[in-house]
């Protein structure tokens, strides 16, 4: 809870990712709240404070996945609610003449993104959905220790540096500092 927190106000892209991975962490421990506390929080170090709100928050969670129908596969509405609030950011970005970085880093990535959809047969998913699961499918390459090409390395780099930039822009417009 506390990590989503800080990622949620520091870097939302990161938060995202974060949410992404502990959707399936719960999945790994079956959506249940005991095996959880027993078997996932009790490998950190909290006091038992943290430890309670930690348990509460994932067992919360699980039930939210088992409402929402996503135990086995998909995101919960609150992720994909964040999702749908950063790809309105990113038309918002591409309709404004003062922000060409980013028009830029999204030409740049275009083709890239077309690739992924057509690849993935998600032609009618959300463009920065395909970003994101491109990210978080590297990022689970990398966390199995498996060999990641260097063309994908170069295309993971060309979207990370756009959702980046996504990210920043999102930061800024939540303290008011965003010019359209």
């Amino acid at each position: 809870m506390n990590i989503a927190r800080k990622l949620k106000d520091s870097n939302i892209a990161e938060y995202l990712l974060y949410m992404w991975q502990l959707e399936d962490t719960l999945r790994a421990y079956g959506c249940d709240a005991e095996r959880l506390a027993n078997e996932y929080v009790s490998r950190f170090q909290y006091s038992d404070e943290e430890r309670a709100r930690e348990t509460q928050w994932l067992a919360d969670l699980c039930a939210m996945m088992r409402e929402e129908g996503v135990t086995q596969q998909g995101h919960l509405q609150m992720n994909k609610g964040t999702l749908s609030l950063l790809t309105d950011l990113h038309l918002q970005l591409l309709q404004s003449p003062k922000h060409p970085f980013y028009h830029a880093a999204y030409y740049k990535a275009l083709p890239l993104i077309v690739e992924l959809r057509a690849r993935g047969g998600h032609t009618e998913a959300p463009e920065l959905e395909s970003c994101f699961d491109a990210l978080y499918g590297v990022m689970l390459l990398r966390l199995q220790k498996k060999p990641v090409s260097p063309e994908t390395q170069e295309a993971i780099a060309t979207i990370s540096h756009l959702i980046a930039l996504l990210a920043e822009a999102w930061k800024k417009e939540k303290a008011g500092e965003l010019d359209f």
